[in-house]
């Protein structure tokens, strides 16, 4: 049994009390109603689910800084929302250090096996595997990076100890968690792709009887508490090179639908620090995350492209029509040119350029839409002219925005790819479907495609963590789940908040309108559907649909923080 030291006893006091306060509103599903804008003045944490902010909370409560929460946050997650994300997956991390007046990227992107090539998921007549067919097993599973780059980070900026961060997910693990709404209605759906076709995803999720485990069921994980203690005492070493490496290795190749990753796959991965990806945009500067992940680019094109229009002065449909044709115009290029820099040319600073970017935005007409966009010819254009790839990622992942005592900053993306992943579970996690990512067509009318599966690279996501910064200081930290709408998600609510000054809660509110470089989607049973005939009018072509956002954000404004969080899904907001 774990001991408590005085010193904290209160602290767990607390955190039982806020836990229990946070299941009642998590197995509710959330209330859209009781979402409204939190304020604090010294630190603020916004998660997808009440355990996972209460944990970050906490920390913070008790010292810690940005990283150790961040920390206590991603294992919670992992627990109470695994269909989303966990150390099974992978990570994009924006790091603000105060102290240094440093921005930091970190990608925890996971990795193809080394033995991966083109071929990975085409089938012995030379045409892709289904989607579900490559997803199910262990083909679709990349070297898993989140825990490294928890590891990682914490080593270098975190303060409290790393055996106290883990502890609270592991405690939870082994007293169990009432199962919400939402993680009980993505359970049931899952059914349909075989989350029940493996041995140890029926045994978790569902009851004996087959039947899904249902909201308010109190569910134990044993085996992940056992995993978590590894961890609390052996950091990421048992994950990578210990008993827990050969377990996930064995999953993955024993699996039907087998894998090809090594126990020297798992032992070769690192994190990287990458370049920030900055736009200047009216008198804000947005950064994000550059390649492997194509969210900051796009988000950054689009920027580029209207801020040669008036968006807070235009009259509303004039702007909605100018936002759909520049996403059009960034997908296109997302399409040719994104992928993993380190196996890719990508041109970043080209797709950036100012200039490249006002010719871009001459483009679009206000009074009539283009049919698609078609890739530019960004400047600094190194490598071969890529196939155009479209491949969509699935909705699934999680966001979260930290905002310190001390000035620090964290807005981090995390996933394990599509909701649950590969179905393959091991020491109580799920492992991720991340190789799907990947064009699964290496080559398209006879040239290369970027995103084509090699041996070690990491598949181009559309994760867009983000920090606007005012007077060089952090004034907006955002993001959100979603796959390849995320883009358009993240993008909406920076102009909604920087152009259109909504507050962070009605701006995450309102109904989104989506393109990428296709039919304009407008969601179903919002106000966004206003905009259909008008946006018919000019040529749109528009669909009514769901949409499920989780975006979080955290507004710096003097010495108050405002925080918002998605009613979506069931995240909440807390601080002091």
């Amino acid at each position: 049994m774990t001991k408590v030291s005085p010193k904290y006893l209160c602290w767990y006091v607390l955190l039982v009390f806020c836990t229990l306060v946070a299941d009642v509103y998590a197995v509710s599903g959330g209330d859209p109603q009781s979402k409204a804008p939190v304020t604090a003045r010294k630190f603020m944490v916004a998660a997808a689910h009440p355990r996972a902010a209460g944990a970050g909370y906490e920390v913070l409560r008790r010292g810690g800084n940005a990283i150790d929460a961040m920390v206590a946050v991603q294992f919670m997650l992992n627990l109470v929302e695994p269909q989303s994300s966990g150390i099974g997956g992978g990570a994009f991390l924006l790091f603000w250090d105060d102290g240094e007046k440093r921005l930091y990227t970190f990608d925890g992107r996971e990795t193809a096996p080394f033995a991966a090539g083109p071929d990975h998921f085409l089938a012995a007549d030379g045409e892709p595997q289904p989607f579900w067919e490559a997803l199910a097993g262990g083909r679709s599973v990349g070297v898993p990076g989140t825990l490294k780059l928890l590891e990682t980070v914490h080593r270098r900026f975190g303060s409290l100890p790393w055996a106290e961060l883990v502890r609270p997910a592991m405690d939870l693990a082994r007293s169990g968690f009432e199962i919400s709404s939402r993680l009980a209605r993505s359970i049931a759906s899952a059914q349909e792709h075989e989350l029940d076709g493996f041995a140890a995803t029926r045994a978790y999720f569902f009851d004996t009887d087959g039947t899904p485990r249902q909201a308010g069921t109190v569910l134990k994980n044993p085996d992940f508490a056992a995993t978590l203690a590894r961890i609390a005492r052996h950091g990421s070493r048992p994950f990578y090179e210990g008993e827990l490496a050969r377990r996930i290795v064995e999953a993955i190749r024993e699996a039907s639908n087998p894998g090809l990753m090594t126990r020297q796959d798992l032992a070769r991965y690192t994190v990287r620090l990458r370049e920030p990806v900055c736009v200047p945009y009216r008198v804000y500067r947005v950064c994000g995350m550059g390649p492997p992940t194509s969210g900051g680019l796009t988000v950054g094109q689009i920027l580029g492209m209207l801020s040669h229009f008036d968006m807070a002065g235009l009259p509303r449909i004039d702007a909605v029509h100018a936002y759909l044709e520049s996403a059009k115009l960034a997908y296109a290029d997302r399409a040719r040119y994104m992928a993993d820099s380190d196996y890719v040319a990508v041109p970043v600073r080209g797709l950036l350029d100012s200039g490249y970017l006002k010719r871009r935005s001459a483009l679009i007409d206000l009074s009539r839409a283009m049919d698609k966009g078609r890739p530019g010819n960004p400047p600094r254009l190194p490598g071969p002219n890529w196939a155009i790839h479209k491949q969509s990622e699935r909705a699934g992942t999680s966001h979260f925005v930290i905002r310190d005592a001390r000035g620090n900053a964290v807005s981090m993306t995390t996933t394990i790819e599509t909701g649950f992943g590969s179905r393959l579970m091991v020491g109580g996690f799920l492992l991720n479907n991340e190789l799907t990512d990947f064009s699964f067509r290496p080559r398209i009318d006879g040239r290369l495609v970027a995103n084509r599966v090699q041996g070690g690279k990491r598949p181009r996501s559309s994760m867009s963590p983000t920090i606007v910064f005012k007077n060089r200081k952090p004034y907006l930290l955002i993001g959100s789940p979603g796959g390849s709408r995320i883009i358009n998600y993240v993008a909406q609510s920076l102009i909604s908040i920087l152009d259109w000054r909504l507050g962070p809660r009605t701006a995450l509110e309102a109904g989104h309108f989506v393109n990428r470089n296709g039919v304009t989607e407008l969601e179903q049973d919002t106000a966004a559907l206003h905009y259909a005939a008008p946006l018919r009018e000019r040529g749109q072509d528009i669909r009514a649909r769901e949409h499920n956002s989780g975006a979080h954000a955290i507004l710096i404004r003097d010495k108050e923080l405002l925080g918002a969080a998605d009613p979506r899904r069931e995240g909440v907001v807390l601080g002091d």
